[in-house]
């Protein structure tokens, strides 16, 4: 303690368990802040997925449909999910067939670099299905 004090650092308890404890002379505010830079440096090179949601209709169009792929192949490209929704409105929900039938399509339009990470279900009025990357 007396040469962390006569050399103005701190004395800093690493291994508390060890016999006898482990410390180190050094400067406890210089040593806080390079952790803390550790931190933000993995923090940043790690990579978030998102899950990107898209809503179609039974009825879509054939344009408004290849919007749509064209938007899930960007957002997959960049590494997020894609949760496909399809919305019934009104008696079309007598017709899920017609929502199977699009999540068929659409999957077999990006098939070359997408595939299901779970098999279409209905949750209410809505059809849903989530896309990932292969």
């Amino acid at each position: 303690m007396e040469r962390a004090r006569d050399a103005g650092l701190d004395l800093v308890e690493i291994v508390p368990n060890s016999n006898p404890p482990v410390c180190k002379i050094i400067d406890y505010g210089k040593y806080k802040y390079e952790l803390s830079k550790k931190d933000k440096i993995i923090k940043k090179r790690q990579h978030v997925i998102h899950v990107k949601e898209i809503r179609l209709s039974p009825k879509i169009e054939e344009h408004d449909f290849n919007f749509k792929t064209k938007h899930a192949r960007k957002f997959i490209e960049q590494g997020n999910k894609v949760k496909l929704n399809i919305l019934f409105r009104g008696r079309q929900i007598t017709h899920l067939e017609f929502g199977k039938v699009l999540i068929e399509k659409f999957v077999k339009e990006l098939e070359d670099i997408a595939k299901l990470e779970s098999p279409p279900n209905v949750e209410g009025r809505n059809m849903v299905a989530i896309l990932l990357k292969k």
